[in-house]
Protein backbone atom coordinates (compact mmCIF):
# COMPACT_ATOMS: atom_id res chain seq x y z
CA UNK A 1 0.00 0.00 0.00
CA UNK A 2 1.42 3.55 -1.24
CA UNK A 3 -0.29 6.56 -0.01
CA UNK A 4 0.38 9.84 -2.00
CA UNK A 5 0.05 13.40 -0.97
CA UNK A 6 0.65 16.10 -3.59
CA UNK A 7 1.63 19.88 -2.92
CA UNK A 8 3.38 22.68 -4.83
CA UNK A 9 0.54 23.82 -6.87
CA UNK A 10 -0.87 27.46 -6.83
CA UNK A 11 -1.53 30.29 -9.16
CA UNK A 12 1.17 31.30 -11.09
CA UNK A 13 1.38 34.10 -14.46
CA UNK A 14 2.16 32.92 -18.03
CA UNK A 15 5.92 32.01 -18.58
CA UNK A 16 6.42 31.43 -14.76
CA UNK A 17 7.02 27.89 -13.02
CA UNK A 18 6.16 25.60 -9.86
CA UNK A 19 7.86 22.66 -8.80
CA UNK A 20 5.29 20.12 -7.72
CA UNK A 21 5.89 17.59 -4.86
CA UNK A 22 4.93 14.11 -4.04
CA UNK A 23 5.59 12.49 -0.42
CA UNK A 24 5.21 9.01 -0.55
CA UNK A 25 4.35 7.26 2.71
CA UNK A 26 4.43 3.07 2.92
CA UNK A 27 7.28 0.61 1.78
CA UNK A 28 9.54 0.32 -0.95
CA UNK A 29 8.80 3.18 -2.86
CA UNK A 30 11.56 3.29 -4.43
CA UNK A 31 9.91 0.12 -6.52
CA UNK A 32 7.15 2.04 -8.42
CA UNK A 33 6.80 3.93 -11.55
CA UNK A 34 6.06 7.15 -10.39
CA UNK A 35 3.60 9.19 -12.86
CA UNK A 36 2.30 12.81 -13.09
CA UNK A 37 -0.81 12.88 -14.72
CA UNK A 38 -3.33 16.30 -15.23
CA UNK A 39 -6.81 16.83 -15.81
CA UNK A 40 -8.59 20.02 -16.62
CA UNK A 41 -12.20 20.94 -16.00
CA UNK A 42 -14.35 18.92 -18.75
CA UNK A 43 -11.37 16.77 -20.08
CA UNK A 44 -10.31 13.52 -19.54
CA UNK A 45 -7.18 12.79 -17.16
CA UNK A 46 -4.11 12.64 -19.62
CA UNK A 47 -0.28 11.40 -18.87
CA UNK A 48 2.28 14.41 -18.22
CA UNK A 49 5.53 12.44 -17.54
CA UNK A 50 6.52 9.64 -16.01
CA UNK A 51 9.67 8.14 -13.90
CA UNK A 52 11.30 4.89 -14.04
CA UNK A 53 12.29 3.33 -10.37
CA UNK A 54 15.84 4.10 -10.18
CA UNK A 55 15.52 7.68 -11.72
CA UNK A 56 17.28 7.41 -14.09
CA UNK A 57 14.81 7.32 -17.33
CA UNK A 58 12.40 9.40 -17.69
CA UNK A 59 9.37 10.07 -20.24
CA UNK A 60 7.31 13.05 -21.17
CA UNK A 61 4.07 14.19 -23.60
CA UNK A 62 4.93 16.33 -25.95
CA UNK A 63 3.57 19.32 -24.46
CA UNK A 64 5.80 18.51 -21.47
CA UNK A 65 8.66 18.02 -22.78
CA UNK A 66 11.34 20.55 -22.68
CA UNK A 67 9.19 22.19 -20.26
CA UNK A 68 8.72 19.92 -17.79
CA UNK A 69 11.12 17.50 -15.55
CA UNK A 70 10.43 15.03 -13.59
CA UNK A 71 12.74 13.79 -10.65
CA UNK A 72 12.71 11.35 -7.58
CA UNK A 73 14.78 11.46 -4.20
CA UNK A 74 14.08 7.53 -3.25
CA UNK A 75 15.93 8.05 -0.02
CA UNK A 76 13.07 11.22 0.96
CA UNK A 77 10.60 8.81 -0.56
CA UNK A 78 9.34 11.72 -2.94
CA UNK A 79 8.84 12.58 -6.29
CA UNK A 80 9.00 15.93 -8.14
CA UNK A 81 7.60 17.84 -11.27
CA UNK A 82 9.65 20.88 -12.27
CA UNK A 83 6.92 23.32 -13.93
CA UNK A 84 8.88 26.38 -16.60
CA UNK A 85 7.26 27.97 -18.82
CA UNK A 86 3.47 27.83 -18.19
CA UNK A 87 1.07 28.79 -20.23
CA UNK A 88 -2.38 28.86 -19.48
CA UNK A 89 -3.51 25.80 -21.06
CA UNK A 90 -1.54 24.02 -18.07
CA UNK A 91 -4.04 24.41 -16.04
CA UNK A 92 -5.36 21.68 -14.33
CA UNK A 93 -5.25 19.11 -10.97
CA UNK A 94 -2.22 17.46 -11.06
CA UNK A 95 -1.54 14.29 -9.80
CA UNK A 96 1.11 11.54 -8.86
CA UNK A 97 0.50 8.24 -9.08
CA UNK A 98 2.32 4.92 -8.27
CA UNK A 99 2.59 1.85 -10.73
CA UNK A 100 4.56 -1.77 -10.60
CA UNK A 101 4.55 -1.84 -14.54
CA UNK A 102 7.82 -0.59 -16.17
CA UNK A 103 6.28 1.45 -18.99
CA UNK A 104 3.44 2.37 -17.25
CA UNK A 105 1.67 5.56 -19.30
CA UNK A 106 -1.99 5.11 -19.02
CA UNK A 107 -4.03 5.89 -16.11
CA UNK A 108 -5.20 2.41 -15.48
CA UNK A 109 -1.67 1.05 -14.94
CA UNK A 110 -1.22 3.03 -12.13
CA UNK A 111 -2.14 1.79 -8.69
CA UNK A 112 -2.08 4.14 -6.51
CA UNK A 113 -2.91 7.81 -6.46
CA UNK A 114 -2.84 11.40 -4.63
CA UNK A 115 -5.23 13.74 -4.32
CA UNK A 116 -4.32 15.91 -6.49
CA UNK A 117 -3.31 19.73 -6.49
CA UNK A 118 -4.34 22.75 -8.38
CA UNK A 119 -2.15 24.53 -10.94
CA UNK A 120 -3.52 27.85 -12.65
CA UNK A 121 -2.07 29.80 -15.31
CA UNK A 122 -3.08 32.75 -15.74
CA UNK A 123 -2.32 34.75 -19.14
Amino acid sequence: QVQLVESGGGLVQAGGSLRLSCAASGRMFSTYVMGWFRQAPGEEREFVAAISTSGRNTYYTGSAKGRFTTSRDNAKNTVYLQLNSLKPEDTAIYYCAASRRSNARTAYEYDYWGQGTQVTVSS
